[in-house]
Parts: C-alpha cells; sequence; structure tokens
C-alpha cells in the first residue's frame, strides 16, 4: 500500500487531476484508472475482459467526462453490421448528392460492449478503425477523430453464440485488463455514493484535449535506456522460447511494452523509463500475446503464469546512476 502511495503522490499534476476526478466515480480501480491512461497516453486501445456490472461502461464515461471527449457506446450484438458502426452514404433529393451519416465510432472515445457477440465481419471493422484510424464508406476515407481511444469489452463466462477473437486481432490490442470485484468496505462506498445521486452526473471536465494530444507527444520524448530496451527484448524472447508457449510475443509485443512504459513513465512525472515500468505492465501487455501448448494448460499454466515465471527468471538491468 505505502508503494501505492508514493507512486499517486508522484503522479504528472495535469493526470493527477483525472485520476482524481475519475476516482470521484470509481472505487478502488486504480490499477485500471492508471491502464486506461496510459492507453490513452498512448494512443493505444484496451480490450476489458470481466463479468458485467463491475463499473466499465462507467470507467470509460468517467474518462471521457474527465477530458471533455465525445464518448459514443456501442452494444455488439450477432446482427449488427459494418455500416451499424461506421456509417452510411445517403442520398439527399434536394442537394441530388450522397452524404455521409456517421456511425459511433466517429466518437473520441468509443465502448465496444461485448465485442465477442458480433460476427467476425464487423469485428474487423472495429479493429480497422482501430489500426488505420480512418474508416472507408463506399470509397471515400473519413478520418476518424484525435483523439481516439477503443475499450472493448468481453464477457469471459459466456461462450455460445460468441466469435471469440482471434489471437491476431487480440494483437491489436494495447492492453487487456480486467477490473474485478470489488472489496466489501469498496462495495460499501459504491453503495454509499449511489444512494442518492450518481456521482458520474456531477464530474467536470478537468484536462482539455488540446492539453491531452500534446501530454501525447510528450510521451515520445521518455528516454529509454539501451539496457532496458534490452529488458524488453529478453523478456520477449523467453515468450518464444518457454516450453509451455506455442507462439509467443511479436515485434508488435515489444513495441507495445516500451510505448507504454513511456506513457506510464510520463504518468508518473519521470523523464525516463526504469525496470519497474516494464514489470508493472508486462502482464497486460503481453499476456494476450501468448497462446500456450494444450499440455500446457493441462499441466495448469496460464498466460499470466507464465509471465510472473518469466519476470523471475530474467535479469533485471541497473540504470546508470545520473539516471536513478
Amino acid at each position: 500500500m505505502a508503494a501505492n502511495n508514493i507512486r499517486y503522490e508522484s503522479y504528472h499534476p495535469q493526470l493527477k487531476k483525472v485520476v482524481d476526478n475519475v476516482e470521484n466515480v470509481m472505487v478502488g480501480k486504480r490499477q485500471a484508472t492508471e491502464l486506461s491512461i496510459v492507453s490513452l497516453l498512448t494512443g493505444g486501445h484496451i480490450l476489458l475482459e470481466d463479468v458485467p456490472g463491475v463499473g466499465k461502461t462507467m470507467m470509460v464515461r468517467s474518462i471521457a467526462q474527465s477530458i471533455g471527449a465525445k464518448f459514443n457506446r456501442i452494444q455488439f450484438t450477432p446482427d449488427l453490421l459494418p455500416s451499424d458502426l461506421t456509417g452510411v452514404s445517403i442520398y439527399n433529393q434536394k442537394s441530388m448528392e450522397f452524404e455521409f451519416r456517421a456511425g459511433p465510432l466517429m466518437g473520441n472515445i468509443v465502448l465496444a460492449d461485448e465485442i465477442n457477440r458480433t460476427s467476425p465481419k464487423t469485428q474487423s471493422a472495429l479493429l480497422e478503425a482501430m489500426e488505420e484510424q480512418s474508416i472507408t464508406v463506399d470509397g471515400v476515407t473519413h478520418k476518424l477523430p484525435n483523439p481516439f481511444f477503443v475499450m472493448a469489452t468481453q464477457n469471459p463466462i459466456e461462450y455460445e453464440g460468441t466469435y471469440p477473437l482471434p489471437e491476431a486481432q487480440l494483437d491489436r490490442f494495447l492492453l487487456k485488463i480486467n477490473m474485478g470485484y470489488p472489496s466489501a468496505a469498496e462495495e460499501m462506498q459504491v453503495l454509499s455514493r449511489n444512494e442518492k445521486h450518481q456521482p458520474i452526473d456531477e464530474l467536470a471536465a478537468v484536462l482539455e484535449i488540446e492539453d491531452l494530444l500534446k501530454l501525447q507527444e510528450q510521451v515520445k520524448t521518455i528516454f529509454v535506456e539501451e539496457s532496458v530496451k534490452q529488458y524488453i527484448i529478453d523478456l520477449v524472447i523467453r515468450t518464444r522460447k518457454h516450453s509451455g508457449i506455442h507462439l509467443g510475443v511479436s515485434p508488435r509485443g515489444s513495441l507495445a511494452l516500451m510505448k507504454t512504459a513511456q506513457a506510464y513513465a510520463l504518468l508518473l512525472n519521470r523523464e525516463y523509463v526504469v525496470p519497474d515500468d516494464i514489470k508493472y505492465l508486462a502482464k497486460s501487455v503481453l499476456c494476450h500475446r501468448i497462446i500456450l501448448k494444450p499440455e500446457a494448460r493441462f499441466d495448469g499454466y496460464s498466460p499470466e503464469k507464465v509471465v510472473e515465471e518469466i519476470l523471475e527468471r530474467t535479469p533485471v538491468p541497473v540504470l546508470r546512476k545520473e539516471r536513478v
């Protein structure tokens, strides 16, 4: 707990306001808040796997309102079409021209709820938008707003009538996180806060979008020492050589780990990345990029357990004194 308090007190002043604001609504979700802000700072996207009712929508809405961003929510269903996401061109009889009617992807922050309930074709439309930062309708390309952040959710306990994301698509999410149930004390706070009104109704913006865009550029200036880069590479290579792993982490994963570490360092108001940043982020960045062998699962392994094992066995670099 002491380490968490030290980390909290060292937050970047502008980003601390966002964390404080979100925590006016969310109780006991500090890590999920941090990782959401990290993803937003890097321009990446999050896959949130958790059961219904733990606050996924509230989390995304709180972040959107904290930065004054346009928020859209898409409920994925089996009959959803790609055009339901991207929008359509409609012929205007008065002007005798086609007009583009934007879909819900034309927002700054988008909650893609239960993404595994819709068809692979519609999933691909969302993932293409995430990757390209644009959509194409009737041969015309439309740029998505900047910033553009997607939090996609999927229910881990329901499989009937769902379309699980293939590994190649999972790899396109910067982070995969879960929120979990609150403790008894935290749930009591939730009940008390929502007894007479919903806190999110009173949430005001504490960071301008223009300031967020400047912070995104600042992330790119965060220094990553060569030894830390080598540490990232060592971790990733060990996933490719692990006896229980069928498919290890790709170079996209190592790049994601470095970028998230830069954003996390900025969140902690630091100008450089330290190995502890890598260790803190490793499971959220790497686990969904790993495919275990069937026999490893039979022996009780999970991606989380494998990454923990790799972290324990990989030597941690010591930074030069002038940067410690």
